[in-house]
């Protein structure tokens, strides 16, 4: 038997996603900037898409625009608002993941843009407070902070972060792709500046998401050598990608509490049986339903000579899991984001995340895997 558990690192796409992609890719070949009619067809699929998710998110179709996947919908909400929109500062955090990070030092160092770093409590929380008072300074400003952490689960949240913002007329962006399709979105009341989604993270194809903008913000174009997008993203637009991604929306929206409760009972279920089981136990970040994302479990295990081999016998075991973000596996440092809320980097730290296809019996076999690999270990 062998377990999937890495689900905030990819998603296997849903059977009706391959489906809608393959008849795109079998019937619908024409370029939808032609004008003849498998062109228009073309077209016709992609703005009925676009639309489509716009309805989910309840946002204009004309604020959506097709990227690549999320980390470059993050770099285009970064470039906005420091290219277009004069953003000088950025406040965010140390543990927002590195298409946001990355990007932030980049502007530091090529743009001289101010970038400071909330506080975090031990389970990842910002202080609104601190925000508020970082915000009375009167500089044009972005505020940068993801709506759930990849790797420790926890929540802001988006009304209240955005009311603050609103308030000392501060630019807004979250980075939404571990949630997008995982929680509802009201856009228009909302009224932020921008989000982000990778269609992968909820049964959707890779290679591409979106970058929301409020049609409020005007903007330059970013990818010179064609209309698309508006003439914000030149390009061929991923014809088969899009419809897959409204196909995903509809089918994480259509059950989302059915899901939502699903996915919550198995993360509590592995977290009574660790606990169980482990006298020294710990999860990192926020773990409470209403603080944390029901997807992501971040367990930070007893003390071992073995921790490093953990993820390695436990993927011989036939079970699938990540110390952290996949965009860093290949990295030999540890993880900034446990680093960052001050977590014991010495114990093997191990992320589970979970999807709508988990199964109770699969959390079983995983616990057996982890409660065997310990007892060897602990020998």
């Amino acid at each position: 038997m062998r377990v999937y558990l890495d689900n905030a690192a990819t998603t296997p796409m849903a059977p009706e996603v391959v489906e809608a992609m393959s008849d795109v890719l079998r019937n619908h070949f024409g370029n939808p900037s032609s004008s003849h009619a498998f062109g228009r067809s073309s077209k016709a699929l992609l703005e009925t898409a676009r639309r489509n998710i716009a309805r989910h998110l309840n946002c204009s179709s004309s604020e959506l625009f097709f990227t690549s996947g999320g980390t470059e919908a993050d770099n285009l909400a970064c470039h906005i608002a420091v290219k277009e929109l004069g953003v000088q500062r950025i406040i965010s955090t140390s543990i927002e993941h590195h298409a946001v990070g990355h990007a932030l030092e980049m502007y530091r160092e090529c743009s001289n843009v101010r970038i400071d770093c909330l506080r975090l409590d031990s389970q990842g929380h910002i202080d609104l407070e601190e925000l508020e008072a970082l915000l009375q300074e009167p500089i044009p400003t972005l505020v940068s902070l993801m709506h759930a952490n990849n790797e420790i689960a926890t929540l802001i949240r988006l009304e209240e972060v955005n009311k603050v913002c609103r308030k000392y007329g501060a630019y807004f962006f979250s980075d939404t792709v571990q949630t997008v399709g995982h929680y509802a979105f009201d856009l228009a009341a909302l009224n932020m500046d921008f989000i982000t989604c990778a269609a992968h993270k909820f049964h959707g194809p890779k290679g591409i998401g979106f970058l929301y903008v409020n049609q409020r913000i005007k903007m330059a174009p970013m990818i010179l050598g064609g209309s698309q997008e508006r003439g914000f993203r030149g390009g061929t637009e991923n014809l088969s990608g899009v419809v897959g991604l409204s196909k995903a929306f509809d089918l994480a929206y259509e059950n989302l509490e059915v899901h939502q409760t699903h996915i919550q009972g198995l993360k509590s279920y592995m977290m009574e049986r660790l606990k169980a089981n482990f006298s020294q136990i710990t999860f990192h970040g926020d773990v409470t339903p209403e603080g944390s994302l029901y997807t992501v479990l971040n367990v930070g295990f007893p003390p071992t000579e073995k921790a490093s081999m953990l993820l390695f016998t436990l993927d011989l075991k036939g079970v699938a899991a990540s110390g952290g973000s996949a965009c860093t596996s290949g990295a030999t440092q540890g993880s900034h984001v446990l680093e960052g809320i001050g977590a014991d980097m010495s114990r093997p730290n191990v992320r589970f995340s979970f999807s709508r296809y988990t199964t109770k019996e699969e959390i079983d076999f995983a616990l057996e895997q982890v409660f065997s690999a310990f007892a060897v270990a602990l020998a």
